[in-house]
């Protein structure tokens, strides 16, 4: 009895594996040729405000390379001028010195956001792109990038305090002084008393900025004060998330919905009506599908824009990714394969990075039954253990397409980053 017992337990993950891990595959469609196009011939309605590029993990070389593919499209057929990144809003302006002014190198540049997921070869070459495209056009042609994620302080905290350097020598001294010891290194240590404090002293400044508004809009100008206490409203954020971490997604969503609205507005004063947005799937698409229960920057920007928000998601067929090992924290690569009955209906298609638009699409009953129907679409972020693997649930978000996004973008083979560290 005891060896079949043991048998029973050596066998049970095994069949566990292969029940859950979703191994089939759906059906290729035939002719589907006519309803995809490359990248460069990415057509976008003219009424479109934001422009969404989701990413189905952050740790592929041909996801990280749509974001300078798209975009480049885009500043050329869409006169878009705007690149807002997930990434750290005080570490974007930074990137956004060397873009326009040249200062430092392109490495240095992304380096700021202090994300590991961006510290490549792809990042570096999109950040050299911009700064080389700027140095060729007029003043009125030049593109600039933000950042619209908080969860970062240094940069943000710079910006504040430069701010009154200009306008108020003795309000410098002190917001320095009191924000001393507020760092990216230093935060993750940081009492739920000391946030507290930090949360009162950034309190403090917004009122102060607010108070004295037009005095020091006097002594710097418009843009800069709105960019200071847009600083400020970023380490505010920054602290409502250590002091809510239960709420921690569900704040972040909101905030980056909150942030990117806040360019929008900005861009539009500048005469730019059009932004481009990337970041994980999950942040981009529309109908908060994740099982985590909260309401996706997509969601917020469907609300705020309406269909003047066309959403662009990704997936993948054949995956080998990067991703820290969330109890190690060690960057590992794995390998996935993944299969939906829409990417499987467009399996036999020979380029390997191809674009859907759901509207062309629709005019086929076949692929409108299919892009209409709820798929387990790719999903992974940047922690990956192997055993997720086990269940489709791990890495995937199941979601009905065509109402989560208005296109896709599929790559059939995708191939891993290299993070430089």
């Amino acid at each position: 009895m005891n060896f079949f017992k043991k048998s029973s337990l050596l066998f049970l993950p095994i069949f566990l594996f292969f029940l859950l891990s979703g191994c089939g595959t759906g059906e290729t469609v035939d002719e589907v040729d006519q309803y995809i196009s490359i990248i460069e011939q990415i057509d976008i309605p003219d009424d479109i405000k934001v422009i969404g590029l989701g990413e189905a993990t952050h740790g592929n070389i041909e996801f990280q390379e749509l974001k300078k593919d798209v975009f480049e499209v885009l500043v050329i057929n869409e006169n878009v001028r705007v690149f807002v990144l997930e990434g750290d809003f005080g570490g974007g302006q930074q990137i956004n010195q060397f873009i326009l002014n040249g200062t430092g190198t392109a490495e240095e540049a992304v380096n700021t956001l202090d994300y590991s997921i961006y510290k490549t070869e792809q990042m570096i070459d999109l950040v050299q792109w911009m700064h080389d495209y700027n140095a060729t056009v007029s003043e009125d042609r030049k593109i600039y990038i933000y950042g619209n994620d908080m969860q970062r302080y240094d940069y943000s905290k710079k910006g504040v305090l430069d701010y009154y350097k200009v306008v108020s020598a003795d309000a410098f001294k002190k917001y320095a002084l009191q924000l001393k010891h507020v760092s990216n290194d230093k935060m993750r240590k940081l009492t739920t008393e000391q946030l507290n404090e930090i949360d009162e002293i950034i309190e403090n400044i917004i009122l102060d900025l607010q108070k004295n508004e037009v005095i020091y809009v006097e002594q710097s100008s418009t843009e800069a004060y709105l960019f200071a206490l847009q600083y400020a409203q970023i380490m505010k954020q920054r602290t409502q998330l250590f002091l809510n971490e239960g709420d921690y997604t569900k704040l972040r969503d909101q905030y980056l919905s909150d942030n990117l609205q806040w360019i929008v507005e900005f861009e539009a004063e500048r005469g730019h009506d059009k932004i481009f947005i990337t970041g994980h799937n999950g942040h981009i698409e529309k109908t908060s599908a994740s099982l985590a229960g909260y309401k996706s920057m997509g969601n917020y920007l469907d609300e705020l824009y309406g269909e003047e928000y066309f959403a662009i998601g990704t997936d993948f067929i054949s995956s080998e990714f990067q991703a820290k090992n969330g109890s190690s924290g060690e960057r590992q690569i794995h390998t996935l394969e993944n299969h939906n009955d829409l990417v499987d209906a467009f399996s036999e298609v020979e380029s390997n990075v191809f674009y859907v638009n759901f509207e062309k699409a629709s005019k086929w009953d076949e692929l409108l039954d299919i892009i209409s129907r709820e798929q387990k679409m790719a999903n992974i972020g940047d922690d990956f253990r192997w055993w997720y693997k086990t269940l489709k649930m791990f890495y995937t978000i199941e979601m009905t397409p065509n109402e989560a996004y208005d296109s896709i973008i599929i790559v059939k083979v995708a191939t891993p980053t290299n993070v430089i560290e």
